[in-house]
Formats: C-alpha cells, structure tokens, sequence
C-alpha cells in the first residue's frame, strides 16, 4: 500500500474512532495450573522452560555478560504464584526474590534491588543519585508516592549552569555544564529507599544489602550496557582518578565485556549504610568527601573543572517526601496512578491517556501479534503520537516542582479533567499530524516554555510481595556515568542539568523548570500502577504496575505498556517488547529501528508503517530506542490469581519469584 491509497483508509479508521469505547482485557490466555514440581522460586526459567540459578555461570545463566544487542527476541511472559520482581539486571532480581522468598515487603525488596543495580549497573543509577517510587499497601488500600529527587544547593543561583559566576565570571563551567561540579544535585537515593523502608518495611534494615555487598567484594562480570557505557565515556572517566582506577585499565583503556569488577569502596559504604542508616551518607566522612568531590576544581590530568556549591548542610538537610499520587480514571474501568511533580511523568502519562480515552483505541490495534508484540497500525500510532505532543506541551509550559511553582489552579485536576481532555482530543485531526502542539490556555499564568531541554537514561524496577504489596521505582544518576565524579566507590549524578539552563526563554518570561536553591528538577520519571474501577467507584483490585527508563522519552514508553496491556489485550511481555513508538512537542515521530518488526532497509520506504505516517505528516525517526520497561501484572490462571512478568528486551531484565512454566 502506498501513500497516496493509504492516506484516506487511515482517516476512515480515525474517523471511526472517535466513538468511545470501553477499554481491553487486561488478562492474557491462561497458562496451565502449576504443580509442586513445577514450583521454581527465584530460579531464571529460559525459553526452553528450563530453570537456573542466577549467578550460577552454567548455560542459560541470565547474568552471564553478553555484549548488548538491542534487542532479545524470544522472550517469553513469566509466571508466579504471589510474589515477582521484574528489573533490568539479573543480579538485582536475585536480590529481591530472595527477600521476598524469606517474607520480606516490596519495600524490602526494593532496598535490596537497588542496592545491587547501584554496583552492576553505576551508569544508569546509585547511591549518587536521585529517584522516585510509588507504593501500593494491600492492606489499607492506598498509594503513596516518594520523592527522592535531587535538590538544588543552597548556594545555586538560576544562572548557576550557565555562568560560573553571576556578578564577575559570566563563562561557562568547564569541561562543560555536566561534567562539572555544578551538575551535581543533593543525593536522595539513600533517603528514598529508607523512607519507604521505614514506611513499609518488615525484615530488618541491616539485613537487606547482604547480596549487594557480597558482590561488591567478591567482584562481579561486567555486562553489555555497562561495557558500553565505559567505553563511550572513558575520555571523560579519565578526568576523576577514582572513576579511572575503577573503570579503566592501568593503561587507561576501558575495562571490556566480561571483566571481573570488585568495589570494596562500594562495599564499605553499603555496610556503613546497613548500620547507620541513610546519615552514613549524609553525615560524616562519607558526606565531608561527597561535598570535598564535587568541590574539585581540578581532573586527574591537570585539567580545570569548575567546583559545585554543595555543603555539608545541603546534604544534612536533604529530604526524601511523601506526595499524594496523580490518579485517574481511564475508560471509566481503570484507575491509573503515576508520580506527582517535580516529576513530570505521571501528569504526561495521564494526559495522553486522558486525550486517548475519547477514541476507540481497540480498533486500531497491532496486526500480526507475535511474542514482540506485533506491528503498530498507523492510524495508532498516529493517534497516541499526537495526544503525546499535546501532552507534552502542557508539561513543558506548567510542570516544575510544585514546592516552588504551583500547577496551574494549584491542582493537577486543572491540566486532567475530562471536558479538558475532551477540548485537547477534539484537536487531533485524522488526517494530518499536528506537527507542534500549543499548550492549552490555563489562565494568566506567566511561565515561558522550555523546548531545549534534553534528558538522559535511568533505571525501573517492579516488585509485587506475597500479601499483594506493590513497588514501582525509577531512579537515575541522569546521563550516562552521571557527573563522571566519583567517591566511595560510587558515580555522583549530574541531575542538575534537568533544570532549564537559562532562566527566561526566548520572550523574556520566566520558565517553571528554572534553577532555584533547594528546587528539585523537573523529571519524566513515571512509576505507574493501576487499578480496576470498583463498584462504588473507588479503586479496586490491583491490575498492573509499570515503568521505565529513558529520560524524556518516558511517558511514551509507559503510554505504549498502558495501551498495549489495557486497550490491545497484549501480555506483560508482549507489551514491554512492543515497537517503541510516539512523540514528545516536536514534528519528529519516533518509531524504534531495533524492533525486528521495523524495517529501516531504504529509509524505511518499505515499511508500511513508517511510509504510512510519513503520508500524515510525521518526521518518522527510526533511531534505536532505549526502553527498559518492567511490568508485573494480576491475571487469572485456571482460575486462581497469579502474577504476569515482562522484562524489556533491549535491556538485561530478568524476571524472578515463586515461578512456575506453561
């Protein structure tokens, strides 16, 4: 089909979809029932429905390093009977099944998890680094959001990225912004996982980082992303001597796929935080090198780098906060609960889904679903891409951190009520692309827009425990190896950078996501759960818990596990595997090139998808997308409740529990 006859049978479907219609079944074909034999209780089952050991070194192992692909096809919906943990690393899934197999609280199981990705995968996130989490307590029924995002210091000016001083030295940091000490937020991975523990933990503290210690000492294989993250940043690694003398070989060549990594530094510093609790971090000498680090006005060659402003009182005073979740409906039979600002994310997601729920999304589904998902039908993707641009610009123009910019109206409801997402939708036509989308008029609010910032990777786990308690977590030391500042066997985040670099845009009016002291930045981070509609309306059983990394590209991979799971019918797998495809305010599509059901062979002239929206007027990017997404979702097998994991297969997931095969 080309793109003259494609263009009306596109419209015919979107015009037909702006009849509403209820949302998709959320259960997959049910496997057979388990037996006591099949039982394989955090044990990696591989596409034959063989089980190992994780860490085991024999055939099958998922931790065994392979040099990243882009894409694993295969994989397969994994199965357990109450608990699951579904992360990135193979390693980090180990850790939480075996705290939730002793009994242990998603809360448990999510210390334990990251404090073993902050060792196997330091270029994505850490103890240096920021992050957020959502937490469904089964019992009382409730969702309460952490924040662990990064502050700005006490001594930050709203030029403090662009100028190295205000009033007598307007040049910029060196090397660069980034890699400069004025990159570096107040950490709040340590407060984050603390509180939540605290909140909701059930094992104790000190016994939680035993594998990630472990680790940390007897050394553990470098993996395919890690290996390429070392290799693409050792010229910018060589700079910290601890970051060079860890990652780099003596003759300052990057350490390769395969080799053994011992951090005895990390091990320490995870053993001071297992006795003392978070302040290990925040007091003391571990606090006194942080804030000595990022004060470092010169590399390990000599080369100057402009010092950061953070103290021992920024770090003393940092606080990990407790925020009421962003939820809403969704086709009158969900509840979907995402992140409250600073982050972004779950007001984007919501917004899109809220843009969505007016069209009859069910129609236009993928063809040929295969175990990665199928193919995305144009007239799909070309609807979610342009609810996503009108999402998007709303977040650009009114999202910040609402401790020092309120929302407009002082509430999310105001950007998400439904006559609002109705006005939105009515803007999409069917038969053309939007290209950039203004953002809707919510009063007299006097914010410029901020299009220029670029976000970076970051890290998602899910666990669900034996009594039904729920983590969604995605935390991020921000672009690849942070700051390359590095201390006790850590990476120091570079999270600053997420601010607006300038105070003002091109008019003159101010942007919500400027630099002030304290402020934490703006995120795209968007942990996600949902939850069926109960009869009086509240939220009922718990369906789904979901997330990502991929910096501002975010929301677009969480919208596409939603619509996957909720309106197309996909599996946890099927939906995390799924042509990554959307659109942040910009003219540009993407529509993910790793994909095996992509074809880019002659500009992607012979794919109908992509030669389909081109035909509607979309930029189509086929540039390789990075996605983690890790999904666990509640499903009936025979019967009986049971648990559906998916691990993203352009990253090194592995999903683990009291597993059982079809």
């Amino acid at each position: 089909m080309n793109d003259k006859t494609i263009l009306p049978y596109v419209s015919a479907l979107l015009a037909a979809a702006l009849m509403t219609a209820c949302g998709g079944n959320s259960e997959s074909p049910a496997p057979s029932t388990p037996s006591a034999s099949q039982d394989s209780a955090c044990l990696a089952i591989d596409s034959s429905g063989a089980t190992v050991v994780v860490g085991s070194n024999q055939p099958g192992d998922p931790s065994l390093p392979e040099a990243a692909s882009g894409y694993r096809t295969g994989l397969k919906p994994i199965y357990a009977k109450t608990y699951m943990v579904a992360t990135s690393n193979a390693y980090a899934s180990k850790a939480g099944c075996a705290v939730l197999k002793q009994g242990g609280t998603a809360a448990d199981a999510a210390v334990a998890v990251q404090a073993v990705l902050g060792l196997t995968v330091p270029e994505a996130t850490g103890l240096g680094s920021g992050g957020v989490l959502l937490y469904y307590d089964a019992a009382s029924k409730t969702v309460q959001a952490y924040d662990g995002r990064e502050t700005a210091p006490a001594a930050a000016t709203e030029n403090y990225l662009r100028y190295v001083d205000d009033a007598n030295d307007l040049s910029a940091p060196v090397p660069s912004a980034r890699a400069s000490g004025r990159s570096i937020g107040t950490i709040g991975v340590p407060r984050l996982i603390e509180a939540l523990q605290h909140d909701h933990g059930k094992l104790p503290w000190n016994g939680l980082f035993g594998d990630a210690i472990s680790l940390a000492t007897d050394g553990f294989p470098i993996g395919g992303r890690l290996a390429a993250a070392i290799s693409s940043n050792a010229s910018s690694l060589k700079r910290d001597a601890e970051a060079a003398a860890y990652f780099l070989n003596a003759d300052g060549t990057p350490k390769t796929l395969g080799t053994v990594l011992k951090n005895p530094a990390y091990a320490d510093a995870l053993t001071r935080i297992a006795s003392e609790g978070a302040n290990a971090l925040y007091t003391g000498t571990i606090a006194q090198d942080i804030v000595a680090k990022i004060a470092t006005t010169a590399g390990a060659d000599g080369s100057p780098i402009t010092p950061g402003k953070t103290t021992l009182a920024d770090l003393a005073g940092y606080e990990a906060k407790r925020r009421d979740p962003v939820c809403t409906t969704y086709r009158g039979a969900y509840w979907v609960c995402g992140m409250p600002p600073p982050s972004s994310g779950g007001i984007a997601v919501a917004a899109a889904l809220g843009i969505l729920e007016n069209f009859d999304l069910k129609s236009l589904g993928p063809t040929a679903i295969d175990l990665e998902g199928g193919k995305p039908t144009v007239a799909g993707v070309h609807l979610i891409s342009e609810a996503e641009r009108l999402a998007y610009a709303d977040r650009d123009k009114y999202v910040a951190d609402t401790d020092f910019i309120p929302l407009p109206g002082g509430t999310w409801d105001t950007m998400l009520n439904k006559p609002y997402m109705k006005q939105r939708a009515a803007l999409i036509s069917t038969t053309k692309s939007m290209g950039t989308a203004q953002p809707g008029d919510l009063g007299a609010v006097p914010l410029g827009i901020d299009k220029t910032l670029i976000e970076h990777g970051t890290n998602q786990f899910t666990i669900v425990d034996g009594s039904g308690n729920v983590v969604s977590a995605t935390t991020t030391v921000e672009s690849s190896m942070g700051s390359f500042h590095m201390t006790h066997g850590f990476l120091l985040n570079n999270q600053l950078t997420d601010f607006s670099a300038s105070p003002t845009d091109s008019t003159g009016a101010l942007v919500a996501n400027r630099l002030q002291p304290g402020k934490r930045p703006r995120s795209s981070m968007a942990p996600t759960l949902v939850f069926k509609v109960a009869a009086d309306g509240s939220k009922g059983d718990f369906v789904m818990a979901t997330g990502s990394p991929g910096g501002g590209t975010i929301p677009q991979y969480v919208v596409k596990t939603l619509v996957g799971t909720l309106d197309w019918g996909l599996d946890a797998q099927q939906s995390a595997g799924l042509v990554d495809f959307g659109a942040s305010n910009s003219p540009i599509t993407t529509v993910g090139g790793e994909h095996p059901n992509v074809d880019t062979s002659n500009n992607g002239a012979n794919d109908p998808l992509i030669t389909g929206l081109r035909a509607l007027g979309h930029t189509v990017s086929t540039s390789a997308q990075v996605s983690g997404v890790n999904t666990v979702m509640r499903v009936t097998v025979s019967g009986a409740n049971a648990l559906q994991g998916g691990t993203d297969p352009r990253r090194e997931g592995v999903v683990l529990g009291d597993t059982f095969t079809r």
